[in-house]
This record gives C-alpha cells, sequence and structure tokens, in this order.
C-alpha cells in the first residue's frame, strides 16, 4: 500500500504531459484507471521500440497503472465514463492535446456534483490566446519557448532533444496542481479545477535567460555545441577515454581548473578572470586546455574535480547508467514488464525515505486491470466529500510554513512554486553568506553599491517569500533556527549533504523538535551517494544524466540542451516530492525526510533508451533533428540573419497539406508517400524542399502559413523575444511588480491556472533580512532590546558583508 493508496486516478485523452502526471501519482499506490480506445493510447506506438515492438515511451510513462477500455461506438460509453470519473478524486485530462477517441463528455456538470473532485486538463497553449488554435509538436513547443534556438553549431541548424521533454515537464506541473489540491482536500477543502499549458510549463527553463535578456539586452546567441552564455567554460569534452562535463561559474573553481591543468598564464590573465571576459574568448581557451584533458580520461578528471572542488563529472552512456549498481540500489533505474519483454526503467525521482515509491511495476496491456487496482482505502473519498467548509478562493497551500535553506536556482523554484501555491515560505540567508544568485562579486564597490539586490534572476526566484538573516554557525543563529523548525511544516535545503548536520540541524536533530516536519536535501547525487562530494550546478546534473548521449546526429558529439537544465528540473521535482509528503505528513502527523538527488532528476528525459537497451543490448539510433515517426520534422532556415522554424508533418492529412503548401502537390497525390517510412527514403529531398519554401519568408511569416493549414510549426526564438511574445501578452503570464532597488520588473506566472487568470504575484522577493523584526518579533516573540543584541553581534542584519570583513569574521571565533 502506497502513500497515496486512498486516491483514485481517471486518466483520459492522451498526451506525455497528462501520462507523466498520473505516473507520479502511481509511483505512490494510487489507483491509475487509463482510459483507452480499442486501438489503444497512441503512444503504445510511439518509438523508440523495445525488440518486441513495445514503445520504451509508453512503458516509462504508464508503469503500475491499469487500463479500461471505453469503445466511442459503444451506446453506453458516455455513461461508463461518467461514472468513472465520478467515483475518483482526481480526473487527468489530455483531450485538448489528442482525444484519443475519448467519448465526448462534458466534465462541468460531474464537477458540481462532485463538489470534491479534482479536475487537470492539459493543453498545448492554454484555452485561449493566438496560439490556443495551434498544430503542436513536442518539438515545435520547444522552439517556442526558447529552447532549440541557443543550442547547436554557430552556422546552424539548432538542435533540439527528441520527445517528450515538454510533456514531462508539463506533467511535473500538473502533478503539482494535483497534489497541491489533494493537500487542500486533507485539510477540509472541496475539488479544484485546473489547467495546465504545455508551453508555457516549457518556459521554466527559460525563464532565467529571460529575465537575463531583461537586464542585459539582446547579448544571448547560438556559440557552438555544448557552449551556453553566460558562463564558459560550461559543456562537454572529450578524454583521453569517455567524456567529462565542465562548469567553472565562480572565479575560484577557473583558477583551480587552470591549476588542475597546469595553465598558470591563463590562471593569472585577469580578463579572464570571471565568465564576461573568457566568453571573449572562447577559441583560444578551447585551444589550450583541450588537450590537456585528453591525456588522462574521464574518471581521473573527475576524481581530481573532487579534490579541487571542481564541478567535473563525467558524461555516461546508456550502457554506464545501467550498469551503475548505486542508479539500481537507490531506484533510479528499475525492473519494468511490458507485454511479454522484462527490462528496465526509470524509477520514481521523489525519494521520500519513509513512504518510498514503488521500484518498478509492471505496463499494463489495453484493457488490463492491476492486482493492488481494487486496494484503495475507501471511505476517504465520501468524508473529503462532506468536508467543504474551505472554497478555491484560498490557495491550496494557506497555512503551510516552509523555512527555505536554499541559493541559486533549483531549490530557490520549489520553495517559490510552494509560495505562489499559497504556502508562507521563510528565506534564511546570512549577511556572510547570502543567497549566491544576488551575485558572488564579494568586492567592496559591489556590496556598498547595493549591486546583491539589484540581481533580476534572484527576484524572479524568490517571490512571494519571507526573508530573514541568521548566522547559522553562531549559537544564537542556530537556536533561532531551530525555534522557526519547530514551528514549520517544511524544510528545504540544496547545499552540500552534510552542511546542515554538521551545524546541528540534521533530520535526526529536527524531527525530535518537530515530528511532524518533512525534511528535504536536494543534493547533487544523494546523501548516500558514493559521489556526495562532488561539486554541482545545473549543467553538471545534465552532462552526467547520460541526456546528452542521445542528443545530435549519429556519431557527432553528445549535445547539451541548456546552460542550467538540471536546475529547474530539480526544483520542480523537490516540489512534487515535497507535496506528496505533505499528503502524508497531514493524514498522520508523521514527517518524513526526502532525499532528492538532483542529477536523477534529469533521467526521466533519458527513459526511453535506458528501456530498449536493457532488453535488447544494442543502443537506439540518434535522429538529430530528424523523428522516428515523424517524416518530415526538422529545423529550417528561413529569411534573415540566423531566423528558424520547426516544422513537422505528424499524420498523413497534415503531410499532404504541408507538400502542398510548399508548392509540391505531386507530393501531395503520390499515394507512395503516404507512409512515413516511404517517405523517409527521400527525406533529403522533402526537407529541401521545404527549406526553398521557408527561406523566402520571415520566420513568423513562415509560422502564419503553415498554421493557417494546419500544420504543427513553431518559430525557435530566443529568450529575449519571449519578454513581447504575443500570445504570453494576451495571457497576462509576464506580470509586472514593484521592489526596492530596481522598481518595476516582470515576474513570469506559474503555467497552472484555475480561471483564465494566472495566480498573482502578491509580494516581490525580500531584500536582505527584510522580515527579521516582523519574523523575530511576531513569530518568535523577541523583544527589541533582543532583536538590537541581535544586529550588533551581526548574527542578523541587512547589508550583506564585502569580502574584507567576511574574512576578518573568519579569524573571530564564535561566541
Amino acid at each position: 500500500m502506497g502513500v497515496l493508496s486512498h486516491l483514485r486516478i481517471v486518466e483520459i485523452g492522451s498526451s506525455a504531459a497528462t501520462s507523466y502526471c498520473a505516473r507520479l501519482f502511481a509511483d505512490f499506490g494510487a489507483d491509475v484507471q487509463k482510459v483507452e480506445p480499442p486501438s489503444g493510447d497512441p503512444v503504445r506506438r510511439s518509438a523508440p521500440l523495445t525488440p518486441g515492438g513495445q514503445s520504451a515511451w509508453f512503458a516509462f510513462l504508464n508503469v503500475n497503472k491499469s487500463s479500461i477500455i471505453i469503445d466511442p461506438a459503444d451506446a453506453k460509453a458516455i455513461a461508463q465514463l461518467t461514472s468513472l470519473i465520478e467515483d475518483c478524486d482526481i480526473l487527468v485530462d489530455g483531450r485538448d492535446v489528442d482525444p484519443a477517441d475519448c467519448p465526448s463528455i462534458d466534465i462541468v456538470p460531474i464537477c458540481h456534483r462532485r463538489p470534491g473532485l479534482i479536475h487537470l486538463e492539459a493543453s498545448w497553449f492554454g484555452g485561449e490566446g493566438p496560439y490556443a488554435g495551434f498544430a503542436a509538436t513536442d518539438s515545435t513547443v520547444r522552439a517556442l519557448a526558447g529552447l532549440v534556438k541557443l543550442v547547436g553549431p554557430v552556422g546552424g541548424p539548432p538542435l533540439h532533444a527528441p520527445d517528450f521533454q515538454a510533456g514531462l515537464l508539463a506533467g511535473l506541473w500538473g502533478f503539482i496542481a494535483a497534489a497541491s489540491s489533494a493537500v487542500a482536500r486533507v485539510q477540509g477543502g472541496v475539488g479544484r479545477s485546473w489547467s495546465v499549458s504545455i508551453f508555457e510549463s516549457s518556459l521554466t527553463p527559460t525563464e532565467y535567460l529571460m529575465f537575463e535578456a531583461f537586464a542585459c539586452g539582446d547579448v544571448m546567441r547560438r556559440i557552438g555545441i555544448n557552449r551556453f552564455w553566460p558562463n564558459f567554460p560550461t559543456g562537454i569534452y572529450e578524454t583521453k577515454s569517455g567524456w567529462i562535463g565542465v562548469t567553472t561559474a565562480k572565479p575560484e573553481q577557473w583558477r583551480a581548473f587552470c591549476n588542475m591543468l597546469g595553465l598558470s598564464e591563463m590562471r593569472d590573465d585577469p580578463a579572464l578572470a570571471f565568465n564576461e571576459g573568457r566568453l571573449q574568448h572562447i577559441e583560444r581557451i578551447e585551444a589550450k586546455f583541450m588537450p590537456k584533458l585528453k591525456a588522462r580520461t574521464a574518471m581521473d578528471w573527475f576524481a581530481e574535480g573532487l579534490t579541487r572542488k571542481i564541478p567535473l563529472v563525467p558524461m555516461p552512456g546508456i550502457s554506464d547508467l545501467l550498469q551503475d549498481p548505486e542508479r539500481r540500489a537507490r531506484g533510479a533505474i528499475v525492473p519494468v514488464r511490458v507485454g511479454e519483454e522484462e527490462g528496465l526503467t526509470v524509477g520514481s525521482m521523489l525519494r521520500l525515505t519513509s513512504t518510498p515509491p514503488f521500484k518498478g511495476g509492471k505496463v499494463p496491456a489495453a484493457g488490463e486491470q492491476q492486482v493492488f487496482a481494487d486496494n484503495r482505502t475507501h471511505g476517504v473519498l465520501a468524508r473529503l466529500e462532506r468536508s467543504s467548509g474551505i472554497d478555491t478562493d484560498r490557495p491550496p497551500l494557506q497555512g503551510i510554513r516552509v523555512v527555505d535553506f536554499t541559493m541559486g536556482w533549483a531549490g530557490p523554484l520549489c520553495t517559490r512554486t510552494l509560495a505562489d501555491l499559497g504556502a508562507d515560505v521563510i528565506k534564511i540567508e546570512a549577511i556572510q553568506y547570502p543567497d549566491w544568485w544576488r551575485g558572488i562579486d564579494r568586492r567592496s564597490g559591489y556590496v556598498a553599491n547595493q549591486m546583491y539586490e539589484k540581481a533580476l534572476c534572484f527576484c524572479m526566484i524568490n517571490r512571494n517569500k519571507r526573508g530573514i538573516t541568521l548566522d547559522l554557525k553562531r549559537p544564537q543563529g542556530l537556536a533561532l533556527a531551530k525555534r522557526l523548525l519547530a514551528k514549520a511544516d517544511i524544510a528545504v535545503d540544496n547545499y552540500s549533504v552534510d552542511v546542515l548536520p554538521r551545524l546541528g540541524l540534521g533530520y535526526d536533530v529536527l524531527r525530535t523538535l518537530n515530528p511532524r516536519l518533512v525534511m528535504m536535501s536536494m543534493s547533487a547525487f544523494g546523501t548516500n551517494s558514493v559521489h556526495r562530494e562532488c561539486r554541482a550546478y545545473g549543467s553538471t546534473l545534465e552532462q552526467g544524466s547520460g541526456l546528452p548521449g542521445v542528443i545530435g546526429a549519429a556519431g557527432g558529439l553528445p549535445v547539451m540542451s541548456h546552460i542550467a537544465f538540471g536546475d529547474p528540473v530539480g526544483g520542480l521535482n523537490g516540489c512534487a516530492a515535497v507535496l506528496v509528503a505533505l499528503i502524508h505528513a497531514r493524514k498522520t502527523g508523521q514527517g518524513q525526510f526526502i532525499d532528492l538527488a538532483q542529477i536523477e532528476c534529469m533521467m526521466p528525459f533519458a527513459a526511453p533508451w535506458i528501456t530498449v537497451q536493457s532488453i535488447g543490448g544494442m543502443p537506439s539510433p540518434k535522429y538529430g533533428n530528424r523523428h522516428p515517426e515523424f517524416v518530415p520534422h526538422g529545423c529550417f532556415r528561413c529569411a534573415g540573419e540566423d531566423n528558424w522554424i520547426v516544422v513537422a508533418a505528424t499524420d498523413e492529412h497534415m503531410w499532404q497539406r504541408l507538400a502542398t503548401l510548399i508548392g509540391r502537390p505531386d507530393w501531395a497525390t503520390n499515394p507512395s508517400l503516404t507512409s512515413p517510412e516511404a517517405r523517409r527514403v527521400i527525406e533529403d529531398e522533402i526537407e529541401r524542399g521545404i527549406e526553398a519554401w521557408t527561406r523566402a519568408r520571415e520566420d513568423d511569416k513562415a509560422m502564419s502559413e503553415m498554421q493557417a493549414a494546419r500544420i504543427a510549426s513553431g518559430v525557435a526564438r530566443l529568450p529575449i523575444d519571449l519578454l513581447k511574445d504575443r500570445h504570453l501578452g494576451s495571457r497576462a503570464f509576464l506580470q509586472e511588480v514593484e521592489r526596492p532597488f530596481i522598481g518595476f520588473h516582470l515576474q513570469p506566472s506559474m503555467p497552472i491556472r484555475e480561471n483564465a487568470s494566472p495566480h498573482l504575484v502578491r509580494t516581490a522577493a525580500p531584500t536582505l533580512g527584510q522580515h527579521n523584526r516582523e519574523i523575530l518579533s511576531g513569530l518568535l516573540g523577541l523583544c527589541d532590546g533582543e532583536i538590537a543584541e541581535l544586529a550588533k553581534e551581526r548574527i542578523i542584519g541587512t547589508v550583506m558583508l564585502p569580502e574584507a570583513e567576511l574574512a576578518e569574521a573568519r579569524n573571530v571565533s564564535p561566541n
């Protein structure tokens, strides 16, 4: 019996987003009933396929679910579906993406009859706006979301990853919406209806770059494979044996990297001390260090990086992942049975330690019920139906308190999402060590001008929170933190695994103070990993996940997709994990520890390649910008400088419309080109025909003409383009907020909505120590004199210490 075994989920329609959302519930024992037509979910036919012809994507997305066949031609189909939905707790609805022959049914009357029902509906672009009716695929959506144009060779074409990155991101957001509603229901709330936009979900990895562009202007361009603004080097490089992921974000990491390679001249060059300078000399720098990396193996460099505190990580192949005993032991790779085949897939990343997820399972055949499907704890649903004293006007997490020890992007995204959903999030920093996303420059001028209050990326990721400063290395600061934690529901940190335990804030201590506390560590590799000491950024997480090895052309380089892909992915998984544990804590009064390894959170994007190779022993082919099912599918140059559009023909009819549009009616009417397999033979010729047409048009003009013909297409946007995107503007996605030091600035909305408008951003990100008095006095009951003494001793404060004073403080013994 899993922690969510009291819930029944009904999944209708077909989309990767809704399937992944429902799978996350199934991982913890929910009874997930997947409704399929007699022909089965179309994803059952999605490549890559196992040797036995089973879809590895379907296997990953649907393990531990049950399947119900409903024939829309059956006179009883609507009544059967209505009955199924009325007996469930959560309806996950992907019909707007692909109805998959689901019987047409109006959900609104059911929600009125069942006020406790939680309803989640996924769509490509939301219910309204200029893109709302667009034909789309996973890759066209990612192009529009700014996730394609910055990847690949300078001259193009931009490179994009295989399916279903957009779908998995939206699935996480959908799960967060539904799980937060389940938390509210446990507390006596009614059901809620949510919508999730797959396009807006795909902006989660882009939002950092959007707001860097807002601050810095139009500075981002594609600068080569495995090269990304604003950090360099951040890439994957060849060694004597294997590939090594390198990230040198901070000056001290760059110096250590140069020392490791014996490059003292570059180390001492002041023009190369910061990323801005190194980006001006990429070719010269790589020419110096790349030959040196080939002198030793990737594992040798990894060991060296550990000793020198440099974020280095070997890039594993799929075979390496399959042979890694740690991934198996932690449940990152789990057994799966699909049809008559047995293999491996990616397990749940939400590593709750007291109520863990299932480790593997079975994929249902069409119409098959799993043996545990009838084990649901009955009576919970009826009890919650009568508990409707809390309405949906209040946020679902109102009344939940979170103590936030996180910095950077991943952890703060987790806690920002909890705050956006109504939780009271108290962010703890120190004047000695503030959040490094405020800036890593500790020179006196930077501090004196309070530049650390002007970092837009910090403001973007820390809205709706209260901020306090506490020096946790001093007994007084530590004692105050413990008092806050004694009153909290959740604590989150993304430090190295031993930081909080060394300070006396480990879970073994805190659970004695507060048995209902949910505490999550968001480390890079996990608290018990042999690599637990490895320094890591979002780039490191992608490099070490295996994903770059399945992107790009056959025989080509491994390809990273993003400057820090692992950060937003880790943040969303962290939020999802906390919500599962919170449901359990609210039901039982028992908290627990969550051991989230952010590198594992990237593995779902490579899941089908793991399954195929685990069964057949051979890697699946790489397709580059092409697609195993859709022909044609690619990124095509448009008129102007570096303008591109992603185009896909997803079925025979779309192919015929595309061929007609580009002036090839002979292709459209040729019966020998009906199938994608037949078109594959002349794919080069088809691509030349498409690009001849797109080169004669501006990118937006090309997209407009294609969408008018119902052809899946999306302009490859830069992050700065999204600040003025007409669809986002029509949906009020970017909200304007005022904050001291920077004035009015934009904030991205969540991609999940309960009505036509986004959840409002209530407050701007806190200035350093902004809420010291409010929290210390109002929440902990300290008097003015006690607060003044804390400030005098620099245990609290509102001004960052410059480097000189910090060095002096390090030499002073704590009280």
